[in-house]
């Protein structure tokens, strides 16, 4: 396309939008409401991602070994765990260590125990992918002088699957709003199409190409979808930014935390203006198809 063909389109475009003033108006509202739903959910389904992924990488197994187990056996399971396919890492803690952490976290009753440790030698087990730790479990369970491979199986399973629950819905909400900011941005365009569809039909009948006639109302969606990003954007970016300072010294000491505020909100204002240009082109697009078979 040539420079001055494309300066044409640019100028046909923006006058479009001067001249239909409050269809305009109708438009850039559409997608900004729609754009600011969809970066509200974006902005919660990718740090419940975070959060989700920050449970499931927090999910361990607690290998008992029977009470009264050799040195040499306890070294013996250490390495057969090891040598697991899936296994990221093993951690020993023996009986001593178990009980201290226990008074730690209880009170100081439980050091009557000391001349006595009922408690078991145990190795902490995390897999490279949490959701193998059934697996691992069920396989070192068959180990000799293992007592229990522990990862609360039920509780886990259920979290899991809430979890994966979680994230298809959210990604099924925010294409639904994709598709319904291109719905209105091509109802809308349509009628601003309908208006002109005289000029269509004269430009075809010259020998305008189809393209030829697209590109104004294409870069006029674009636009649209631009004009519409701007206060989700603004909201977005200020809403995230207090919620984060807000959160952040409450969740300090827990292994759950939120995403930073940079560089992950200026990747949401990236995506937010994409998906604005996105739907802007591609429902001025579907909107004008119709009218060029002359």
């Amino acid at each position: 396309m040539k420079a001055r063909t494309y300066g044409r389109h640019v100028r046909e475009s923006l006058k479009s939008l001067g001249r239909n003033g409050w269809m305009t108006f109708a438009s850039v509202s559409a997608v900004t409401v729609t754009l600011l739903l969809v970066g509200v959910f974006v902005v919660l389904m990718l740090n419940m991602n975070k959060i989700a992924t920050d449970i499931e990488k927090d999910v361990e197994i607690r290998v008992l070994v029977d009470i009264g187990t050799e040195k040499a056996g306890v070294e013996e399971i250490g390495k057969k765990i090891k040598a697991l396919d899936g296994v990221e890492s093993v951690e020993f803690s023996s009986k001593d260590e178990e009980l201290q952490n226990l008074v730690k976290d209880v009170g100081e009753d439980f050091k009557l125990f000391e001349q006595d440790n009922p408690l078991f030698d145990v190795f902490v087990v995390k897999a490279e992918n949490p959701r193998d730790t059934k697996k691992i479990a069920t396989t070192i369970n068959k180990y000799k002088n293992v007592n229990e491979a522990v990862y609360g199986e039920a509780k886990i399973e259920k979290l899991f699957g809430f979890l994966q629950m979680s994230r298809n819905v959210g990604l099924v909400l925010i294409i639904g709003l994709l598709f319904t900011a291109m719905f209105l941005i091509s109802n809308t365009i349509k009628i601003t199409i309908v208006a002109r569809r005289r000029e269509i039909e004269i430009m075809k009948l010259v020998g305008a190409t189809n393209w030829f006639v697209r590109w104004p109302f294409i870069l006029e969606g674009l636009w649209l979808g631009i004009l519409g990003s701007i206060i989700p954007i603004a909201l977005v970016s200020t809403g995230y930014y207090y919620a984060y300072e807000f959160l952040k010294p409450k969740l300090a000491n827990h292994f759950v935390q939120i995403l930073e505020v940079t560089p992950f909100i200026l990747q949401v204002n990236l995506l937010i203006i994409l998906m604005g240009c996105l739907i802007g082109a591609w429902g001025s697009f579907m909107s004008v198809r119709k009218f060029l078979r002359v």
